[in-house]
């Protein structure tokens, strides 16, 4: 089955491309033709997921998924949740993680978890998969596999950050898979 993922980020379609392994032809937005940056609007990881994957259906007619991620901490209320890409107002990891770690400073609860809503489109019509995984912000980054926030996150019963684990190691239990493993779940009934 052919299906656009609806991203232009390399390390998002490397680890997708990990889990979902042969059994699907993933295209990205440059191979379907859309070089426009979708435009993020919505209030929630939900709407986000949605506005991208209903771009790609709506302009270009193909079959497609698109997913939206977020980090959540619990003593920030949630954020940077919808926002976690460009916390700091720009899209730099570097930035946004101090940032984060400037805002949990002699802050004790640092329990957050990363969340990943993904939308699928099969000839116009829409489902949606949510995985999310909890754990811990620590003060200090650690790690250089991943992006984002992931030299900072360890997740519940895991000693290394998501950065310090290698792709097959992340892939087994992070958001991002959960939320695939549904998706195949899914797509494997149709």
């Amino acid at each position: 089955m052919i299906f656009c993922f609806a991203t232009n980020n390399a390390h998002k379609l490397e680890e997708i491309q990990a889990l979902l392994g042969g059994a699907f032809v993933l295209k990205t937005l440059s191979d379907v033709g859309c070089h426009e940056d979708i435009a993020e609007t919505a209030d929630t990881i939900e709407g986000n997921s949605l506005i991208k994957a209903q771009y790609v259906w709506d302009n270009y007619q193909i079959n497609c998924f698109a997913d939206d991620s977020g980090l959540e901490v619990a003593a920030l209320n949630g954020a940077p949740g919808v926002h976690s890409a460009r916390y700091s107002g720009i899209r730099d990891y570097a930035t946004n993680n101090q940032l984060l770690l400037k805002n949990l400073a002699d802050i004790t609860n640092r329990r957050a978890r990363f969340k990943t809503v993904i939308t699928l489109i099969i000839n116009g019509q829409a489902w949606q998969f949510e995985g999310t995984v909890e754990g811990q912000i620590i003060e200090t980054p650690r790690g250089t596999q991943g992006f984002g926030y992931d030299p900072l996150f360890v997740p519940t019963g895991h000693t290394r950050t998501f950065a310090e684990l290698t792709l097959p190691e992340k892939s087994q239990i992070s958001h991002r898979a959960r939320a695939f493993e549904q998706l195949v779940a899914f797509l494997s009934k149709q």
